[in-house]
């Protein structure tokens, strides 16, 4: 495999995701995808039988290549990106995704952040510049802030800038549909305004989450959810992003387990971790 070149390893990730993923694979589907000529697509599924001779078998009658019960995909397939790119109909050219209708969805986005806010945050965050902004909060309305950027974040609900906010000094979110323009400024940013400085962020919390000890009834179909080992998942998550993990999950972080409701399903075991980490209001029942 190392002595291929990037677009046989393109061709040779097609067939294999075809495979896996739809159970054949054609020598016409790679003539297409590809645009090659017939003799070429043929040098492709050779040179795949190969290197993995036990993963497909022609069919005859159909003129089809099938997936066996031998079969072991030869590129690594990752779950999640695989299913974020199938639901989104997302290719990175190492795929079918495209040429396929795949049965996945996924829940429509609420918010989407402008295209060119992105790219503006992005380039400032890259040459380590800071940025004017206008931004509108809940709290004062509409108004200019002077920011220095270090990462943009998914908290699971939206997108949101994380950087230090010259007229509160302190590192803050600020969501990034509520950002109506960007202007990149020419100076450099102090020290004390840099990623490194922003305690919350460079502080990894180690969360144990155990099923719900009051409201789970099978607590066995909670740790097939979430690939719990002896019981329980140890998650290490930025001070930083740790309320907004336990929100989306629901996690109770009340001392003894006390709130109640199908929708608690965990338990955070050890609350203590999240002594000074930020955004706790946010996290279910703790301080309760």
């Amino acid at each position: 495999m190392d002595e291929l070149n990037f677009a046989q390893k393109q061709r040779l990730a097609y067939i294999d995701f075809k495979l896996y993923f739809t159970g054949m694979a054609t020598r016409s589907e790679i003539v297409s995808h590809f645009e090659l000529g017939l003799a070429a697509a043929t040098r492709d599924i050779k040179l795949y039988k190969d290197l993995a001779p036990e993963n497909m078998e022609y069919d005859n009658v159909e003129k089809k290549y099938f997936i066996t019960t031998k079969f072991k995909p030869l590129f690594k397939h990752d779950a999640r990106r695989t299913l974020i790119k199938l639901a989104n109909n997302i290719s990175d050219g190492f795929d079918a995704i495209g040429d396929t209708s795949f049965p996945i969805e996924s829940p429509s986005p609420l918010n989407v952040p402008n295209i060119d806010i992105i790219a503006k945050l992005s380039q400032a965050i890259i040459h380590n510049k800071p940025v004017n902004v206008i931004y509108t909060s809940l709290s004062s309305g509409s108004g200019a802030r002077e920011l220095v950027p270090h990462s943009i974040v998914d908290n699971g609900l939206r997108w949101h800038l994380r950087a230090f906010d010259r007229k509160t000094k302190s590192f803050r979110d600020f969501v990034l549909t509520r950002i109506t323009k960007v202007t990149i400024l020419a100076q450099t940013p102090d020290s004390d305004e840099g990623k490194l400085e922003d305690h919350q962020w460079m502080r990894m919390v180690p969360l144990q989450i155990i099923p719900h000890p009051n409201n789970v009834e099978h607590p066995t179909a909670i740790k097939l959810d979430f690939g719990m080992e002896d019981g329980m998942l140890e998650v290490n998550v930025r001070a930083a992003m740790a309320g907004y993990l336990l929100r989306r999950w629901n996690v109770d972080c009340s001392e003894n387990g006390r709130l109640s409701g199908p929708e608690y399903q965990l338990f955070l075991r050890n609350t203590q971790t999240l002594y000074g980490a930020e955004n706790l209001a946010i996290a279910p029942g703790y301080g309760k």
